[in-house]
């Protein structure tokens, strides 16, 4: 066992994150007619204890040792994934789903959560390994399928939330590697123009754009064939997906552009969110003390919506301070990655933090109506016990990185 060197700054704002979070879940609780969710702020901290025991462990132990355990642990989780396909459980905004495992009616937890951390360490250390950061489609084959695995098994589930997470590790990954920005354009270009799919004129423009950036970085003639077949594919097959999508996925998108198209039922969701949060003005109606929530009119408001609460009971202020310790969470963490010991420590960090980014960032957008409803949580927020014990073991990998980090760029994306 090592001996612990405590990074503050990561710690301590974790720790604030994950106070503040338990404070609004109790809140969350707070209801004019009393339910199940009064209680939830008990498990979420007595969850906060063992994110805390479990971080502290990981913290003694050593980067070799983590790294050694990296595969067994990435291939339990996918086994773990591949049974919900099985016996998996749904809840929440996402009830028709298998995100959950459970012993007869009682859930207890979502092997996704903890896979969103073993695929990060399998992922760097597959990159780490690398001489030089993949230069073609064709080097990539491998990050791919370690993230493509448990992707494709969450989107069986399916949990379009998670499966963006997975996608922006991958990413982000890919680009602290040192792989360039327009190879990974290329590799999204499918989904550019699957995304694109619904406005002829939009989609055409971007298959010029496309043809352009394949002139400009030059893959292999079979890439670059390849990818013009997979984009005009996608925007083929955009009404055949569109069709294979659940009924409640279908209509958070259809909502997320139209809201007032379904105000009793998926847009019921969002509107009640933005009249939450704008309620809250600058200093919010005070802490228990929010009226959507207090009436129950804001659904899933311990978990999805979770920061409607805060802008509608903290105000403008109290949003402010949550997202500054987001940002400061991300600054430290990305500080650390930058003077992480070896590659493999660097990527480690900087994933983590590509996967909470994308939380924050599509929770929040989907509260405000920016995104569209995924069902996504916000760590350290949300209630969820095996959300809160992976961020806080992520919090452990963390500070084991930080504390044998020599203070040296090892590693930078070039």
């Amino acid at each position: 066992m090592r001996k612990i060197v405590a990074d503050y700054p990561l710690v301590i704002t974790a720790l604030l994150l994950s106070i503040y979070g338990v404070a609004m879940v109790y809140s969350a609780g707070q209801t004019d007619t009393p339910t199940a969710v009064a209680h939830l702020y008990r498990s979420q901290l007595l969850w906060l204890f063992f994110g805390l025991i479990g971080a502290y462990g990981i913290s003694r132990s050593s980067v070799r040792f983590i790294e050694w355990a990296t595969l067994p642990a990435y291939i339990l989780t996918s086994l773990l994934l591949a049974a919900t396909l099985v016996v998996g459980k749904g809840a929440g905004t996402a009830a028709s789903s298998k995100s959950w495992l459970a012993i007869g009616s009682v859930r207890i937890g979502q092997p996704s959560e903890i896979a969103k951390l073993t695929v990060v360490l399998m992922l760097a250390a597959v990159l780490a390994k690398r001489k030089e950061a993949p230069k073609s489609l064709l080097d990539l084959w491998q990050p791919a399928l370690i993230v493509g695995i448990p992707w494709l098994i969450i989107m069986l589930q399916p949990d379009l939330g998670t499966g963006i997470v997975f996608i922006g590790i991958f990413f982000g990954m890919l680009y602290w590697s040192g792989v360039a920005w327009p190879l990974l354009l290329l590799l999204a270009s499918p989904v550019v123009s699957l995304v694109l799919s619904f406005s002829t004129g939009l989609w055409g423009a971007w298959f010029l754009v496309l043809l352009a950036l394949i002139l400009y970085y030059r893959p292999y003639l079979i890439e670059g064939i390849v990818l013009l077949a997979a984009n005009i594919a996608t925007g083929v097959v955009a009404p055949i997906l569109w069709e294979k999508l659940q009924p409640y996925q279908q209509n958070r998108l259809k909502v997320f552009i139209d809201p007032s198209a379904d105000p009793k039922a998926s847009g019921y969701h969002v509107i009640q969110s933005k009249i939450a949060i704008g309620s809250g003005g600058l200093l919010g109606q005070g802490f228990t003390l929010g009226t959507q929530k207090r009436l129950a009119f804001l659904p899933e408001q311990h978990t999805d919506f979770i920061f409607a609460v805060v802008g509608e009971e903290m105000g403008f202020i109290g949003v402010t301070v949550a997202l500054t310790l987001f940002l400061i969470l991300f600054l430290r963490i990305t500080q650390i990655s930058g003077r992480a010991n070896d590659s493999y420590s660097s990527l480690v960090a900087f994933g983590l933090m590509a996967s909470w980014f994308v939380h924050v960032l599509v929770n929040v957008g989907m509260t405000l109506n920016l995104m569209p409803i995924t069902g996504i949580p916000l760590p350290f927020f949300s209630y969820g016990g095996s959300f809160m014990l992976a961020s806080w073991l992520a919090i452990g990998v963390l500070m084991r990185i930080s504390g044998e980090g020599r203070g040296k760029a090892a590693f930078r994306a070039s």
